[in-house]
């Protein structure tokens, strides 16, 4: 679980983050959504203990990230996993070195093991006989499951992603959702994703936290946003036609 109480950024003059709290559990996927400029990535980054919060505290399993000390927060960063909006994969390594990187940097396996726990979380992302493709010859579907398995690859406690389904298909940005929810409650992990997917939200959105100016505007589920009648929510979530006319259906439900 992480807790956010109180979190303020700003950068000189400009107040990005005004005041943040709110809660995600583990076990469940917690989505971040808002405008271009509303303050996702940076509060993103806070949680990953990127940006230090100039107010306000962070704490994770009961614990004060301000408060630990440098082997602590050390400790921390090693239980997150994160999965980048353009998955960030290296180039010039194959699919199951990429997934490795982790376990190289922060473990003393083996490299056999190493390769063991590899090819373990590939298969569990459905991606088999690509271990030794270089990123170039799959495909964005394919990369992103790489950077998942990557992210798990270590078995952390926090898995943050960054538009997860950015440059993807509707069919494989689905099939990506699903796989991140379904870690998320085969692990128990607290899941954190930034996104500007409104299927994203309708199909995962278990706990929603939409902010604008840098303020919590709104939070729920997915269940509950089809019924809110908060007009900054409903004017973001239901821009598009189709979405307004999904709305309307489930109303009458």
């Amino acid at each position: 679980m992480i807790k956010v109480e109180n979190i303020h950024k700003s950068f000189g003059s400009t107040q990005v983050l005004n005041g943040i709290s709110s809660c995600f559990d583990k076990g469940k996927t917690n989505l971040i959504i808002g405008q271009s400029g509303s303050g996702k990535t940076v509060f993103l980054k806070c949680l990953l203990g990127l940006f230090q919060p100039d107010q306000g505290r962070i704490i994770y399993n009961n614990q004060d990230y301000s408060e630990m000390d440098e082997d602590q927060q050390t400790q921390l960063r090693q239980e997150m996993g994160m999965v980048f909006q353009g998955s960030a994969l290296f180039d010039s390594m194959t699919v199951i070195e990429n997934v490795m990187f982790p376990l190289r940097m922060f473990t003393n396996l083996t490299r056999e093991e190493m390769k063991d726990r590899a090819a373990m979380v590939l298969q569990r992302v459905n991606l088999v006989d690509a271990d030794n493709k270089l990123p170039s010859e799959i495909s964005g579907g394919m990369q992103k499951r790489v950077a998942i398995a990557r992210a798990i690859v270590n078995q952390p406690k926090y898995l943050f992603c960054d538009e997860p389904n950015s440059g993807l298909d509707p069919k494989t940005a689905i099939v990506i959702d699903n796989l991140i929810q379904e870690i998320t409650k085969e692990y128990d992990i607290t899941t954190v994703i930034n996104t500007h997917d409104m299927n994203s939200v309708m199909e995962i959105g278990e706990k929603i936290l939409f902010l604008k100016d840098g303020l919590k505007a709104w939070e729920g589920t997915n269940e509950e946003i089809f019924r809110t009648d908060n007009k900054t929510v409903t004017d973001f979530v239901y821009s598009s036609d189709l979405f307004k006319k999904v709305r309307e259906v489930y109303l009458k439900k």
